[in-house]
């Protein structure tokens, strides 16, 4: 077993015995009461949540990763993320916590859960068209949690931080506010020496062009700078080719596409449509025939749950670069 492997397989065992409906008591250096923490601009104050709800994947898996099932009241699970539940590392503790519903995340969810603290995403669950938002939240007495990755999306200042670095941010300060800080150490250290493996076992030369293909076919749904899978690729050794767009999930136009001719594709593997129809497509879509990916048959799949913020994000990258490899690049 090389030395990578073997850190990978003793980090995976320690995040993943955490999970499981571990119960987790609070930290030697946690007390009881409020923690101020920065999230997306905004100071806030935090009493201990009692009756927490997470939405969507990266919610959940953080809380999941800092083994706080137990201490959930509930998760907001879109049925299109089933297939991914389904894979996940975490798929005991899925089955420990209710789902409150399986549709996006809406005010009548949270108040009929009697939830004090809500996790999850601007755009991505918190939504100023749904009436759903932190200010509104707020004014109920329910505090909430945006993860740092869509503060880039989130008012007039939007806050610019590595998808990476986003995720560490959310661990550490979900520990903080739930009280488990050494936990959230723990784990945070674990992904951080495994990312740091990776970048030093990149080969040298050109990194290969990645298409990372979520959806679209009158235009492609792919990552920019700001999202996970850019993360994703340049830490396996890849070259995203929309890395220099300043956002994190956006459209393009197929021109762009093949104008980078990419020499893999990273197709996203999520419930809204069959991951084979997606590459389906993909062969038989006449603009990218000439590709070095379409040429040479390279697909790889990206997990959904992989795909968003969340503990999976170095276990993709750790399986991404084992693919560049074996074609290799």
């Amino acid at each position: 077993m090389t030395s990578r492997v073997a850190i990978t397989v003793l980090l995976t065992t320690s995040l993943l015995a955490t999970g499981c409906g571990a119960n987790v008591a609070p930290s030697s250096n946690g007390e009881s009461g409020t923690v101020t923490i920065e999230n997306c601009g905004r100071t806030i104050e935090y009493p201990e949540p009692e009756r927490p709800v997470a939405y969507d994947m990266s919610s959940t898996e953080k809380m999941f990763a800092l083994g706080l099932a137990d201490r959930m009241r509930g998760i907001v699970m879109p049925s299109t993320a089933d297939p991914s539940v389904k894979r996940s590392p975490w798929r005991e503790d899925y089955s420990s916590v209710e789902t409150l519903s399986t549709d996006v995340l809406s005010l009548e969810v949270v108040l009929d859960a009697n939830a004090d603290w809500v996790l999850a995403g601007w755009e991505s669950g918190f939504s100023q068209a749904r009436g759903i938002t932190p200010s509104k939240l707020d004014s109920l007495g329910i505090r909430s949690y945006q993860h740092t990755e869509s503060c880039f999306n989130y008012g007039s200042d939007p806050v610019r931080v590595p998808p990476l670095e986003a995720l560490y941010t959310d661990l550490r300060q979900l520990g903080k506010i739930f009280h488990i800080e050494d936990r959230a150490k723990r784990v945070v250290a674990d992904l951080k020496q495994r990312a740091q493996a990776l970048r030093e076992q990149q080969p040298q030369g050109a990194p290969p062009r990645v298409f990372i293909y979520d959806s679209g076919t009158d235009k492609p749904f792919t990552s920019g700078a700001q999202a996970a899978p850019n993360a994703i690729v340049s830490l396996a050794g890849g070259r995203n080719i929309t890395h220099d767009l300043d956002k994190r999930w956006t459209t393009i136009g197929w021109e762009s596409v093949v104008q980078a001719n990419p020499e893999v594709i990273t197709v996203v593997d999520y419930g809204d449509k069959p991951v084979e129809d997606k590459i389906a497509f993909l062969k038989s879509f006449p603009p990218l025939a000439q590709t070095p990916a379409i040429k040479n048959d390279r697909f790889h799949v990206l997990d959904y749950g992989a795909a968003v913020s969340g503990p999976r994000n170095i276990a993709a990258a750790e399986k991404f670069a084992d693919y560049l490899r074996s074609i290799g690049r």
